[in-house]
């Protein structure tokens, strides 16, 4: 596997976003309307700069979690993972594949929340841009339902990966 794809799109993700955000900047109140419950009434409200502001300091974690969480587990006492048939997997001739597994994964992985965490910021942006017709809510939860799929598809590609070693006649011992 190969994380430079999931790389550039959470590269191209982060640019939209700057781009896209500081361009609607100006034009927002100075505090908005940054909490909504199910059907997309705000609930909660905050200065501009805390609102964007905490929009960076997600921006940051999802490339921790997309490219430091790999790291990290490179780093990590094998004894302190839990993955199945970790013996396996860490062993030396199969440890670069597994590091390299989790270095995609977890790639694509913070291209997925930082995406949904773009819609749901554009949401607000848009909903305090056109109070008088704020934008309809069916495509967060479209984006919450997508989400949830790639999330299953994820941990079942994960556990299918791990739950059985590759190697005939390698299972724990």
């Amino acid at each position: 596997m190969d994380s430079r794809l999931p790389k550039l799109i959470l590269l191209l993700l982060a640019l939209y976003a700057a781009f896209h955000f500081s361009s609607l900047y100006s034009q927002l109140p100075s505090v908005v309307a940054s909490h909504f419950d199910g059907r997309g009434t705000p609930n909660g409200w905050q200065t501009k700069q805390a609102f964007f502001t905490g929009f960076v300091g997600m921006t940051v974690l999802c490339v921790l979690i997309g490219f430091g969480l790999a790291r990290l587990i490179g780093a990590m006492p094998v004894q302190l993972i839990n993955l199945p048939n970790k013996r396996y997997w860490f062993a030396p001739e199969h440890r670069e594949e597994t590091l390299e597994f989790f270095k995609t994964y977890f790639a694509w992985f913070g291209c997925a929340i930082y995406a949904v965490m773009i819609t749901f910021v554009d949401y607000a942006a848009q909903s305090n841009l056109h109070r008088g017709h704020p934008p309809g809510v069916a495509h967060l939860w479209y984006t919450i339902g997508g989400f949830l799929t790639f999330l299953i598809a994820w941990l079942v590609r994960m556990l299918t990966k791990f739950l059985h070693p590759s190697a005939p006649g390698s299972g724990p011992k």
